[in-house]
């Protein structure tokens, strides 16, 4: 009874490891952005997507499984020659996505493989056509070519190349000098050049200054004769009116009645201030013999102003009898 109890147990046992194993082959649960290829008996049967699947037990068989993610993959570095001969060490990233698992499967065996080592011969053809200055600045040209080359051989595959990037250019240690020298001297050359544009450009403000300044102090002393020149005209013009209507006067006032007294008058007035002030500035002074020479004078010029006022219109005087 405890051989038959046993071997029960035993059988029992190797059932329960037979579910197990039947659900582990039967139940598959595939991820998000995941694929997995089935084959039956060796041979392509179909492709699970994300989610939960029931497969035949002991007939199908997981083959392959692919992420559908996009993937980066390190690019190695390698040694490219430049146009110009010269040695540097390049190397980069490429991303990469499965878009036909089927083709990913049973395209080729390893297309992670495939794709890096395109990219490389890729790459050193691109920098074989180029000078060693340009490789620098023709880093977005360098990752187009090698895009669109590898994403022409991998269609095939089953894969999409999305981008490449070159991460570093390295050449050797004498040409990195070089370019540093070179380099150190192209910016001395530009500050030279920059410092000379300044300087040039204050000399062109100081000039352009003091030409304005120039021509604002002509056009202020221009401004000022003319100023100057019509206060002079107008004072002239003031002075010759004011002296024509006082000598007006002067004759309206000759003409009227006992006139001739008010002249003599002031003729004698004139002739006393002037000895005075004659008498002022000289120490010396020759005075008439006889005080009947002012009278005289006075008679004179009392005569002239005479002769003047009976005029014949010509500014004659009338000839002496």
């Amino acid at each position: 009874m405890d051989a038959g109890f046993s071997f029960g147990l035993i059988v029992a046992i190797g059932i329960v490891i037979l579910l197990v194993v039947t659900i582990f082959k039967t139940a598959r649960i595939v991820p998000q952005k995941s694929a997995f290829i089935i084959e039956r008996l060796g041979k392509y049967s179909r492709t699970l997507d994300a989610g939960f699947h029931i497969l035949f037990p002991f007939l199908d068989n997981v083959a392959y499984k692919h992420s559908l993610k996009e993937v980066a993959v390190d690019v190695p570095c390698q040694t490219c020659i430049t146009k110009d001969n010269i040695a540097v060490e390049v190397d980069g990233v490429l991303y990469l996505q499965v878009v036909d698992p089927v083709k990913a499967s049973y395209g080729i065996e390893d297309y992670l493989f495939a794709s890096t080592q395109l990219a490389q011969t890729t790459m050193r053809s691109e920098i074989g056509k180029i000078d060693l200055d340009k490789t620098f600045e023709e880093r977005v040209t360098i990752n187009s070519a090698i895009i669109q080359a590898v994403d022409k051989a991998s269609d095939p595959w089953g894969v999409k190349i999305t981008r490449y990037e070159i991460k570093n250019i390295n050449p050797p240690q004498s040409v990195t000098d070089a370019l540093e020298k070179q380099m150190r001297a192209e910016r001395e050359k530009r500050a030279a050049i920059a410092e000379s544009e300044g300087q040039r450009q204050a000399l062109i403000n100081v000039a352009e200054g003091e030409k304005q300044e120039a021509i604002k102090k002509s056009e202020g002393e221009k401004m000022k004769r003319i100023n100057e020149a019509e206060g002079r005209a107008k004072e002239i013009m003031l002075v010759a009116h004011a002296t024509a209507k006082g000598i007006q006067l002067i004759a309206e006032s000759i003409e009227k009645p006992s006139g001739d007294r008010a002249v003599n008058l002031r003729i004698a007035e004139q002739y006393i201030k002037e000895f005075g002030n004659l008498a002022k500035k000289n120490n010396t002074m020759i005075i008439p013999q006889t005080m009947s020479d002012i009278s005289g004078l006075i008679a004179t010029a009392t005569g002239v102003i005479a002769q003047t006022g009976t005029g014949n219109g010509k500014g004659e005087a009338p000839a002496s009898g």
